[in-house]
Order: structure tokens, then sequence, then C-alpha cells
């Protein structure tokens, strides 16, 4: 508003130095009628005209700011009966205002009461020293060492919908059915290279810690044999079992480090099963496992073709400040 009312008083002063609507609208680099209008404004009512808009047309505001402030309130402290959260028809039926009125004020206000984010914090006592430890890797590897992110994708579902789908043509998307039959499972154990983003996989029907040892031993054959190995791998209690634990100790060049409790987001190789579910499985129609298998490792063959690595690129402090601020408000609520 200061500023507004700065132009008009602009405007008054250059026509009381002579000027005409012309001359003050190019000075000021605005149109002949506003200078007109406010000239004339003055004119009538003198300080008090340019001080204060006029009365704008259109139809009065029927909901006051009481009754918005009600609606944000009550959307923010209360929930339906029966209901976890508030739609526009419930929210209208409790306060007695239009669909269209709760959706304009949500609006105002930023309210989303349909939507929520899911996050997950780690209650592991010694997260900051593994949350170090792995992103030092990423972001400072060793020299002479290779690091391999690791993890299973257990349980992957043979699904073979029960009718044929349809293709995608030119004003209509493709399409299957929403039902399937199970035809058996894999479980995907796979290891990123984090400097190439090479992937190393095997698949097998169970996910035991026999199993990966098998999986240990693949890696053992493929890493050069004068480097060390870092192996970023979960809590899962099979990468602890005994027989795991004695297979480290005869090889010593293998270094394990174990992200922290609740907080699989730390692993790099979820971002490829993230890439390989939606581009390859989620809408793939399969038969039985053998050709469930070949799906994945085409996928995976295909990726090694033209690996790219994914980029970390957050601090463990930038991480840290972030796990702070949500429990600080966590504490809040």
């Amino acid at each position: 508003m200061a500023v507004r009312l700065a132009e008009r008083a602009a405007i008054v002063l250059f026509a009381a130095d002579g000027m005409n609507n012309q001359e003050i609208a190019a000075a000021m680099n605005i149109t002949r009628q506003k200078a007109g209008r406010w000239r004339l404004r003055y004119g009538e009512l003198g300080l008090p005209g340019i001080e204060k808009d006029a009365p704008r047309p259109g139809r009065h505001r029927r909901i006051d700011d009481a009754q918005r402030a009600a609606v944000v309130r009550k959307t923010l402290r209360e929930t339906p009966e029966g209901h976890t959260h508030w739609s526009r028809s419930t929210m209208a039926a409790a306060t007695g205002l239009s669909d269209s009125t709760i959706g304009r004020i949500w609006r105002e206000h930023g309210l989303k009461p349909h939507l929520v984010k899911t996050f997950k914090l780690s209650n592991d006592p010694d997260f900051v020293e593994k949350l170090k430890d792995i992103v030092g890797l990423y972001l400072s590897p060793p020299e002479h060492a290779v690091v391999f992110s690791c993890d299973e994708k257990s349980q992957i579902q043979a699904l073979d919908r029960t009718q044929p789908s349809l293709p995608m043509k030119r004003g209509r998307c493709g399409t299957m059915t929403h039902d399937y039959k199970r035809n058996g499972t894999t479980s995907l154990f796979a290891a990123m290279n984090t400097l190439d983003g090479t992937i190393i996989s095997q698949c097998h029907a169970r996910h035991r810690h026999q199993e990966w040892l098998r999986f240990l031993n693949l890696l053992k054959a493929e890493a050069p044999g004068d480097v060390a190995v870092h192996v970023i791998c979960d809590n899962y209690a099979t990468h602890k079992h005994a027989k795991v634990q004695a297979w480290a100790k005869r090889n010593r060049r293998f270094v394990f480090h174990f992200t922290p409790t609740g907080a699989s987001w730390l692993n790099m190789v979820e971002r490829f099963f993230r890439d390989l579910t939606d581009k390859a499985l989620r809408r793939g129609s399969f038969y039985n496992v053998d050709d469930l298998t070949g799906a994945i490792m085409e996928y995976v063959n295909q990726h090694n073709d033209d690996p790219k690595p994914f980029i970390w690129t957050k601090s463990a402090n930038d991480i840290l400040a972030k796990v702070k601020r949500a429990r600080k408000a966590l504490n809040k609520a």
C-alpha cells in the first residue's frame, strides 16, 4: 500500500507543477487513464481520495473471517466421527457450508487433509556413527578398494494376469487386469558398484544365510583379488549369521558396513530395486519363476551395458540436520 500511495502522491505533485495526464504518464511510465483517475480522485476528495482504494464491484463475501477460522481450526484439531480425516463433503456437512467453499478455504490456507506423507526415523543408538561411515564411503571412497552396496529384493512374485492386456493406442493408454495368478517367487541378491554403477546379481528361491554366502562368494570371484572390498548391507539376521561371520574372518579383505536400523534409504542399491520394479516388473506378466528370473536378468544385463552410477549428494551433516528438525517437530506434536 505504501508503494501505491507514493505513486498516487507523485501523480498529484506532477499535476500541481502543471503537467497534463499525457506528460505525467510518460514521466512515470504509467497509462494516461491511471494518471487522470488519481488526479480526479484527489480533486474530488482530497488526500483521503488517494489513501484508500475505491469500493470494487462484485458480490460481497458471504463467509466472514470467523467462519473461515472455524473451518481451519476444525480441520487441524478434529476428525469426523468414524473417519480418519476430513473430506470436502464431510466438512461441508459439519459446518453448513458448500463443498466448493470448503475447498476454497483449504486452498487459501494450504490444507490438504486427503494427503499424508510417510516418514521413518531410526532409533539405532549408533545411528550417527553408521551414517557417517556409509556416507563417507559414498562421498570419499578409500583408495585401492571397491565399494558394493548390497541387499536382497526378496519374495518377488511371478504374477500372471488373468486376461490378456490391451496395448496402448492413440487416445487410449494400455490396459491390464487388476487381478492375477501367483506362479511362485524368487529373491534377487544384488550388489551395486558405487563407483561405476554396475550390478552383480543372483536369483535364489530362498533368502537364507546359505544363499547370502553363495552371493558373497560370487562377489569374491568378481572383485579384483588385490583390493579391499567394502560391503554395505542392512541388519537382516542373515547378514550376521555365525557362518557369515566365520566367512568374513576367512576373507579379511571383505569389510562389512551395516546401515542403521530402520534406515534402508541409506543403501544405494535400493534405488536400483526401485527402477527395476518400475521398468521391468510392475507391468509384467510372468508364466512361471523362470520367466520372471529371465526378465530380471535381462534388465540387469541391459543396465550393465550402459551403467550409470547413482550420485550421492547429501553430506552426513546435512542428513543429521534434517533428522534433528524431524525429531524436534515430533517432540512438539
